[in-house]
């Protein structure tokens, strides 16, 4: 396959490819990070360069993925709690006048009839290539072990150890950055807060809420904690740093 690499904002994509490059994508509730959305308009203005799309010979998207720059000094204790406060450094750095010195790749998605070909590595290369032509000494990403969903009551902590005979991650996401080179940091237990109303949650899982309590729910690396009186429902997910370069 003969890839290019565009920025994503280089063309208007027809509806029908978008959906079906995000067809199998972050769940629902991902939206509902309530913090985030204040800044992401910002974030798509801002650094639209460093938002990407690899296309393949036919012209078709196959791949996508953005991130955002930071200014962090390298150590383990600095690092931003996950994924929503790394979107706030990026807004109110480039507000304050704050240089960068380190790409944080946000996310990645490949289409899902070409999964399992490579594409998500070359999406993360091309990221990091970013980091590098713009001088960038450090990439970063707050990444989403997508298997965990099968494992809810584990703490990400304990996940993030757990390893195949090879000794690399159980984690299929996290062994695609291993493969790269890069090397767990830390873990990010509130990576993301997202928040609704009973009946957004009900729609966004499929599933009812008839007591307050903790709920398993597809696609959740945590619980749901519902509140029935409050009308509300909270969902911490959490990510696990790694570092690229």
């Amino acid at each position: 396959m003969t890839l290019i690499v565009e920025r994503t904002d280089a063309r208007t994509w027809p509806d029908e490819q978008l959906r079906e490059l995000f067809s199998e994508g972050f769940p629902e509730f991902i939206t509902a990070d309530r913090l985030a959305k204040q800044y992401i308009g910002r974030i798509r203005e801002w650094f639209a360069d460093l938002d990407l799309t690899l296309v393949d010979e036919r012209g078709l998207p196959v791949a996508s993925g953005w991130g955002i720059p930071i200014r962090w000094d390298g150590r383990t204790e600095t690092l931003p709690t996950g994924y929503t406060q790394a979107v706030v450094r990026a807004v109110e750095g480039r507000e304050q006048g704050v240089e960068p010195d380190t790409l944080v790749i946000c996310g990645a998605i490949v289409t899902p009839s070409l999964k399992g070909r490579g594409l998500a590595g070359e999406m993360l290369s091309a990221l990091r290539l970013l980091a590098e032509g713009a001088g960038w000494s450090r990439v970063i990403a707050p990444v989403r072990p997508t298997s965990k969903a099968r494992y809810p009551l584990a703490s990400v902590e304990a996940f993030m150890g757990w390893t195949r005979e090879d000794g690399m991650a159980l984690d299929p996401w996290i062994r695609t950055h291993q493969r790269l080179g890069a090397r767990i940091l830390a873990a990010a237990p509130r990576s993301q807060i997202m928040t609704g109303t009973i009946a957004e949650w009900e729609q966004w899982t499929g599933m009812v809420f008839p007591e307050t309590g903790d709920y398993v729910i597809p696609d959740g690396l945590s619980l749901l904690r519902v509140d029935r009186l409050a009308d509300r429902g909270t969902y911490v997910e959490p990510n696990v740093w790694m570092q690229h370069v």
